[in-house]
């Protein structure tokens, strides 16, 4: 995990440790209303009166426990899910962003690999957005909440790329993420964070407020790989893998496993796709060896012809006869 978790309140990590394992020992333990804030939290709690007709025009929602979406104006949309007002909008160009090297030296090839081979087979539109260690943006009850994913995949972009080169905001420039990645750092544990008051953890944001159909984890070192699925647009079970040990990602039409290689100067565990046939999506480096064998295997049959045909020669003028050259 690179250093995404922006806006971290301290002692999240007491959270992650009462509510970890439970969680994954028994997926759906967990309902949403136990995951609701408390009433100290800047969020309304399931007991606080419903807005009037006229405070809902002001505040965006329009269903206090339904997802919807408003426009609002034009650099903002505005969703009501359940007790929360969420409004997506554009980044301020003032806002400063946290300036913080990557904890996990992993992370950047692992993320690369993962577009390269997607780019280089034809399978990343050209207005697709793979952000890795990169902001993106929700606004709860008018306060900014950046996540970083230390990869993700955005089927579409809405906006000029220009737009998004320093933060990503769902709904209002694009589609919604449909997987994003976490590679786990010796640092924290917040990729496994429920944490619902402001800043909300990592697993609350993407389950919760982003909604993102796929979630997985990933511990380079061991290659324990967690894919979860969204279940109902509510919360995230556990996956388990079919029989060749990958999981196909419906929103991508793609299986997505662990492969042991080395690639560039890392030798490890790296997460790589198939197509729905089961042919691995190849890397450059792979495809650039795939010739390689491909034009010495050409030029081995090549020499083995010019040598028949030098055997045939001379077998022609042992017998007295002078081919035609």
């Amino acid at each position: 995990m690179g250093n995404g978790e922006w806006g971290m309140g301290s002692g999240e990590w007491g959270i992650v440790r009462k509510f970890l394992i439970p969680r994954l020992l028994t997926p759906r333990l967990l309902t949403p209303h136990s995951l609701l804030p408390t009433p100290h939290s800047p969020f309304p709690t399931p007991h606080s009166p419903l807005p009037t007709p006229s405070s809902r025009a002001l505040t965006g929602i329009i269903n206090i426990n339904s997802t919807q979406t408003i426009k609002r104006k034009p650099a903002m949309v505005a969703t009501a899910t359940q007790d929360y007002q969420i409004t997506w909008e554009k980044l301020p160009d003032d806002y400063v962003l946290p300036d913080e090297p990557v904890d996990n030296i992993n992370q950047p090839p692992l993320a690369a690999a993962l577009t390269e081979s997607l780019e280089i087979t034809g399978r990343l539109p050209e207005n697709a957005l793979t952000p890795t260690n990169y902001g993106i943006c929700a606004t709860l009850n008018g306060r900014i909440v950046i996540k970083a994913p230390d990869w993700a995949y955005v089927p579409s972009i809405s906006v000029a790329r220009e737009e998004v080169k320093r933060s990503y905001t769902p709904q209002l420039q694009g589609d919604m993420p449909v997987i994003v990645m976490e590679f786990i750092s010796d640092t924290d544990g917040t990729e496994y964070s429920i944490k619902p008051t402001y800043p909300p953890g990592k697993w609350f944001f993407y389950e919760r407020i982003l909604k993102v159909p796929n979630y997985v984890i990933l511990e380079p070192d061991t290659g324990s790989l967690e894919v979860y699925r969204l279940i109902k647009a509510e919360q995230y079970l556990l996956q388990a893998p079919d029989e060749n040990n990958r999981h196909w990602i419906t929103e991508m039409n793609l299986y997505l496993g662990l492969w042991q290689g080395t690639r560039g100067n890392r030798t490890g565990y790296w997460l790589r796709w198939w197509d729905e046939q089961g042919h691995l999506l190849l890397w450059g480096s792979e495809l650039a060896e795939q010739e390689r064998q491909r034009a010495e295997q050409e030029r081995q049959r090549a020499e083995q012809e010019r040598q028949r045909a030098e055997r045939l020669v001379a077998q022609l003028r042992a017998a007295g006869i002078e081919p035609e050259v």
